[in-house]
């Protein structure tokens, strides 16, 4: 039996869309198609149902599922044993990461991890919105909450503040905030409520419920960029905001929220060399930055 159907068969098995494996094979998803259909040939029956919204596993697929995983595993242990004895790190490793910790504390450290694995080839989808590990969007996930689904290997990446923050430019045009109660009549920038991603970005129920807003916006970055522009007043990331010398916090010893990041990756590549070290550089990067993601009140 070829491998390599064996291979378009998991990913569909794990995506449900022919869209979704093909972006993972890197491959048309005519491709995959045609792959999926020579295996069941060679099988000699059906191991997906097609329906409205993708493929299904038949019974016979979801009884040929853990088998191929076993062979993966094996495939990728002795490749990663392979790689790491002759060749050094390559291959790709896909990340999913929150916007706004993706795009300024991921990338740059990422970007000169790279330069030194020069075979290594690193996606960063830095999104506002969840990358879901059960799908395989990514190989290594970090996200807001906990994952739940899936044999996966989870750990607690780091805690983070956030705080309120506003130009200084606004708050020299407004009254001084100096108790919660002074925030009525101020206008803020926030997110999109009926498009939050996570109940962990639900931060202003817990301080104060604003009366009038200048901005919403999915993006974090858009937020940050609307605050420093003088827009209004915003729950920020600490690592975002507090670089800015033109940011000043509000209210530091009330408005001070923690959140955390979890990073997860799938039981069966945990033994990959290039997940192995991704996943410790990670971990390195995120301890090293710990005074700008812990910001003290």
């Amino acid at each position: 039996m070829d491998w390599d159907h064996l291979r378009f068969f998991l990913e569909l098995a794990r995506s449900g869309t022919l869209i979704g494996a093909s972006r993972r094979l890197a491959v048309d998803h005519t491709t995959v198609a045609r792959r999926i259909q020579a295996l069941e040939k060679q099988v000699g029956t059906a191991l997906f149902s097609r329906e409205a919204d993708g493929h299904r596993l038949t019974e016979t697929g979801r009884r040929l599922q853990p088998q191929v995983e076993a062979m993966e595993s094996a495939y990728l242990t002795i490749e990663s044993a392979t790689s790491a004895a002759d060749e050094g790190l390559s291959g790709l490793v896909r990340i999913g990461a929150t916007e706004g910790f993706g795009a300024v504390v991921l990338a740059p450290q990422l970007a000169l991890f790279a330069r030194q694995h020069p075979k290594l080839v690193i996606d960063l989808l830095a999104m506002p919105r969840l990358v879901h590990l059960s799908r395989r969007e990514a190989d290594i996930v970090i996200s807001l909450e906990r994952p739940v689904r899936g044999p996966a290997v989870v750990a607690k990446l780091t805690d983070y503040t956030l705080r309120l923050y506003a130009s200084k430019r606004y708050l020299s045009q407004h009254q001084p905030i100096t108790s919660r109660d002074d925030l009525r009549g101020h206008t803020f920038v926030s997110y999109v409520d009926d498009l939050l991603f996570s109940k962990e970005l639900h931060y202003l129920d817990e301080l104060y419920r604003p009366e009038h807003f200048a901005l919403r916006s999915t993006s974090i970055l858009a937020q940050y960029r609307a605050v420093a522009a003088g827009a209004g007043i915003a729950v920020l990331p600490a690592f975002i905001a507090e670089p800015d010398e033109t940011l000043v916090s509000v209210l530091p010893s009330l408005a001070n929220f923690t959140r955390t990041f979890w990073i997860s990756m799938p039981q069966e590549t945990k033994h990959f060399a290039r997940m192995r070290a991704i996943w410790n550089f990670l971990r390195e990067t995120v301890a090293n930055q710990q005074p700008l993601l812990l910001m003290s009140p």
